[in-house]
């Protein structure tokens, strides 16, 4: 029985390239951005609800879902699924499933992902969220503002069903500050901490000591080859050559990985959006070592 890890994120913070570095690091040549484990790799997935529960998620109400899902996954941990360890992002014995949940609670005061009986742990991985806004907007074809407040919001869910049934069950983020604190604060399994920045200066070495965390055997020279197959230029490379699978408009040709950069923040937002994104999030953003404009260190 193989266990699980979360890949947790708030959207936008670097998910994706984290699979990627996980898919390269037993590999040897860069692994296709469009082969990325994708149903069985993510929590938020309806097929392995479905089959773990013998129900069609599509005829239950999100809040019914909600229910459901620490049971769904308490089975999924304990069920040895082919179908599901042939499509999940693994390594050796540990498969790592992304999740943009926040580590919340059901109706029935239950967590979500059902605690220690449904993963061993969780890689949580945090972006400056000043950097976080231009992708989110991108990502969403919506005004930065609209990102902004978006961030900001304590009920903020993905896949909220609106005109017609998400593929995705719903997903409850919360604001930013409260997604990490969500899983920072929570006791329930133990959490490393990623930074997109971290990733940028040493892919190799941050993934190196992600899977050390957890125990899983990689060598330094794995880790290093990893981050070269999945170093962000040639992954823009392979996207603008086949396209991906997973962006957010693919019959538009729109980018997945648009920029990648740290600090880009500065030459995409305004001075004013800046102040809001500081203003709504800079006790959490101090907590992990985002420094604040000076204007808003003085208001503090």
């Amino acid at each position: 029985m193989k266990r699980r890890i979360w890949l947790a994120s708030y959207p936008k913070s670097g998910n994706t390239w984290l699979r990627l570095l996980l898919a390269n690091l037993r590999a040897d040549r860069p692994a296709d951005i469009n082969r990325l484990p994708t149903e069985p790799a993510l929590a938020s997935a309806r097929a392995p609800f479905d089959r773990v529960t013998l129900l069609a998620s599509g005829l239950l109400t999100p809040d019914e879902c909600d229910l459901l899902r620490p049971a769904a996954y308490r089975a999924m941990a304990r069920i040895d699924d082919p179908e599901e360890d042939e499509g999940a992002a693994g390594i050796d014995d540990t498969i790592f499933v992304k999740t943009h949940d926040a580590w919340t609670h059901n109706a029935a005061g239950e967590a979500m992902l059902a605690g220690a009986d449904a993963a061993a742990g969780a890689i949580l991985i945090v972006r400056d969220p000043r950097d976080i806004v231009a992708s989110l907007a991108h990502h969403n074809a919506s005004p930065c503002d609209a990102a902004i407040g978006f961030m900001a919001d304590p009920a903020a869910r993905f896949a909220e069903p609106r005109d017609g049934q998400p593929t995705q069950l719903r997903q409850t983020l919360t604001d930013w500050s409260g997604f990490q604190a969500s899983w920072l604060d929570q006791r329930e399994i133990p959490v490393h901490l990623i930074r997109y920045e971290d990733l940028q200066a040493d892919a190799g070495g941050a993934l190196a000591r992600a899977l050390a965390f957890f125990g899983v055997d990689a060598s330094a020279a794995q880790c290093a080859r990893a981050a070269e197959f999945a170093r962000f230029g040639r992954v823009q490379d392979q996207e603008q050559r086949l396209g991906f699978g997973e962006a957010p408009r693919p019959q538009l040709a729109t980018r997945f990985f648009r920029r990648g950069a740290a600090g880009g923040w500065r030459d995409e937002l305004t001075p004013t959006q800046a102040d809001r994104v500081e203003a709504a999030h800079a006790a959490m953003m101090v907590r992990l070592g985002y420094p604040l404009t000076e204007r808003r260190r003085e208001c503090a």
